[in-house]
């Protein structure tokens, strides 16, 4: 009975308590918790060398992070070469091959990563000693092999490639550009050509310049004494001969007079990859360095929070997704707000986001989502405290630009400090939108006319994938030239019309290159729809699509399907007609001809093909030969893009052997073994 009035009791009283609150209010918060950072322990070698040391004795690993403290280096036609550099570094030494240098570091399961600016190794404490012989040989005696500069390169133009098609690398090769100009190191993008100048001899000058010890940290974290971490430094790295390294400075980015719409297309788009851009004046010594970060948390840094989140995906429904950045830098920083929304709220979203960022500029911000804001942010610092690496940045920080001794111990204080109206200031300060360049990657036919709203008295820029302006020629498309006749140009380069009538049947025989990988493909053809496509790997099938006219049959490692009737029936009919150009007309296909362009040095006449569904591709007919060059097409936000190349003449038939196929960062390489024609193939081949 007690222990039942006990409980009763209890429950009066916080009921009693809960009448008392009021909910509606955000409580005030308390003063700032005060943090103590332990200091890193530093110390110099001879060479200049910097070391700070962070002790960490929980568990027996040790990490040594070395780092160039150097300006930012325009490298001009040959852009590329110090992200190769960075690369090569470890692609052997004169005293260890990659593969040498690859294993010592896998047998002891330690980390030996190596950048344009620096090296980054780790592993158990036992095995410290041997992974820092095998880092200060890579740091000392690198020779930068041919062959290894020649694989480099051969993946960084197929990444080249699939970028050329990103509408996201475009945007960001765009704002590169724009933002910061031309002789400005961060105005500068990798393209194939500065892909072809890079060479051993700038590789290796670059290595030869910069990589010295006077201008280097070294920052050791882990299970390590001081006395120790000097002993090893010493041994390891004081032979490391010091050299004077050249400076650099830079004049600030000049910025539009007015808001600058800059477009770059991607033929059939459905959605748009916007930004709105502008280069900043601001670094981690700002003096409202902590109220643009909360600023920008607001806006769009704070994920699901950010109100450009809230009004594009959530008021809206335009995109998954809607966030900004604010970047700092010693040298320029810079803001976007950016996205991927839907094609037909281009200039919408756009404008959304300028609205936002005015109303930073002109309201308060309501202090319960300053709380939450300046909360999270308090929350994450003080949970990056629980790494060692933390304290190690934080001391590298405060030596390289040269930060008060306090900077991180008064953080949680002088975050707490941050008003509304120091927000707003910020806002002000940083939030120039006057002076942006506001850039949509989608297919610009759909959206210019609306994008010019946007900047009635200034003409809209066009470019290309690189950012090179696109000037258009009004004789591009010769007079009275019409979709039809590049596609009936087409039909007689590769055989003509008579000679396509005259197939029967068609196998066509093809190896297929993906992610490393070998896949035999057979697809045999026969008129009117009859189609089969085999996969197979090693002598075993992998997947087969039947279509006999009336069903459709697929089997794969996912499950066998069958069906009938339906989108996905009338796709494969269309798919499986034989020589469909013929048929366009019969079909109702709609064909426009969209301009042309020139692709990799050719002009090229681009027909959007729109099928009886609706859906669309362009393909691209070089204007010399008439042969098809390109297809572009999408499925949902991904572009696919196929290119044909080596075209072949297959008993009267003109084919293109070489096919790549990119699915966004996905490629597939098809290359045609073999063609027959007419070889009286049975029905019964597409029994089902």
């Amino acid at each position: 009975m007690k222990k039942i009035l006990s409980i009763l009791l209890l429950s009066s009283f916080v009921l009693s308590l809960s009448a008392q609150l009021d909910r509606s209010k955000v409580p005030t918060a308390g003063p700032a918790p005060k943090i103590k950072i332990e200091n890193a322990k530093s110390f110099k070698l001879k060479n200049g060398l910097k070391v700070f040391v962070v002790e960490d004795h929980k568990l027996p690993k040790v990490s040594f992070n070395l780092s160039l403290n150097i300006d930012p280096i325009v490298e001009g036609e040959s852009a590329g070469y110090i992200s190769a550099a960075g690369d090569l570094i470890k692609a052997g030494t004169t005293n260890r091959t990659k593969e040498q240098i690859d294993e010592e570091v896998d047998f002891i399961g330690a980390v030996l990563n190596t950048y344009s600016t620096g090296i980054y190794a780790s592993s158990l404490k036992k095995h410290s000693k041997t992974l820092l012989e095998v880092m200060s040989d890579v740091l000392n005696n690198p020779v930068f092999p041919q062959e290894e500069l020649d694989k480099y390169l051969k993946q960084l133009k197929t990444g080249l490639k699939s970028e050329k098609t990103n509408p996201n690398s475009i945007a960001a090769n765009i704002s590169q550009v724009y933002n910061f100009g031309e002789g400005h190191p961060y105005g500068e993008i990798i393209t194939e050509k500065t892909a072809e100048n890079v060479n051993i001899e700038n590789i290796k000058a670059y290595y030869n310049t910069y990589f010295k010890p006077n201008v280097a940290y070294l920052v050791i974290v882990g299970d390590i004494k001081v006395k120790e971490a000097k002993k090893l430094s010493k041994k390891y790295f004081g032979k490391w001969k010091k050299a004077e390294v050249p400076s650099h400075t830079y004049a600030s980015p000049a910025k539009p007079a007015e808001p600058t719409v800059i477009l770059s297309n991607i033929d059939a788009a459905t959605q748009s990859v916007i930004n709105v851009t502008f280069p900043v004046e601001y670094n981690i010594t700002s003096e409202d360095y902590l109220s643009a970060k909360i600023m920008n948390s607001i806006l769009g840094g704070g994920s699901f929070s950010g109100r450009l989140f809230q009004n594009l995906r959530e008021k809206n429904a335009w995109t998954y997704g809607a966030y900004s950045n604010l970047s700092s830098d010693e040298l320029i920083g810079n803001f976007k707000a950016y996205s991927q929304v839907k094609g037909e709220a281009t200039d919408s979203a756009i404008n959304e986001i300028l609205f936002e960022i005015k109303r930073l500029k002109t309201e308060l911000v309501e202090e319960e989502l300053l709380s939450l804001v300046k909360n999270g942010m308090a929350g994450r610092f003080a949970q990056s405290l629980e790494r060692p690496q933390t304290v190690a940045r934080f001391a590298y920080n405060i030596e390289k630009y040269n930060l008060p001794k306090d900077f991180y111990n008064t953080y949680l204080e002088r975050l707490a400090e941050v008003t509304a109206e120091d927000v707003q200031k910020a806002a002000q300060k940083y939030l120039n939108t006057e002076n942006a360049y506001l850039i949509a990657v989608g297919n610009v036919d759909a959206i210019k006319e609306s994008m010019i709203a946007l900047n009635p008295d200034k003409e809209i820029i066009i470019v290309d994938s690189y950012a090179n302006v696109i000037k258009e020629d009004p004789n591009a498309v010769p007079e009275g030239l019409n979709a039809e006749m590049v596609i009936e140009k087409y039909i007689e380069a590769i055989g003509g019309k008579a000679k396509l009538e005259g197939i029967k049947d068609i196998t066509v025989k093809q190896e297929m290159s993906m992610m490393g990988q070998k896949v035999n493909q057979t697809t045999i053809q026969k008129a009117p729809h009859f189609v089969k496509t085999t996969q197979s790997m090693g002598g075993q099938v992998l997947a087969e699509t039947i279509f006999n006219g009336k069903k459709v049959k697929i089997q794969s490692p996912m499950g066998n399907q069958e069906f009938t009737e339906g989108p996905q029936f009338e796709m494969v009919k269309l798919q499986a007609t034989m020589n469909i150009e013929l048929k366009y007309a019969e079909l109702n296909y709609k064909l426009n001809l969209k301009g042309a362009e020139m692709i990799d040095g050719k002009k090229a006449y681009k027909v959007e093909i729109v099928n009886p569904a609706g859906m669309s591709a362009v393909d691209f007919y070089d204007a010399e030969s008439g042969l098809k060059i390109k297809t572009v097409s999408t499925q949902g936000a991904a572009n696919i893009v196929v290119t044909y190349n080596k075209y072949k003449d297959f008993n009267g038939i003109i084919q293109a052997t070489e096919v790549e196929q990119s699915y966004g960062p996905q490629s597939v390489n098809v290359k045609t073994i073999d063609v027959i024609i007419n070889s009286n193939i049975e029905d019964s081949v597409f029994g089902l």
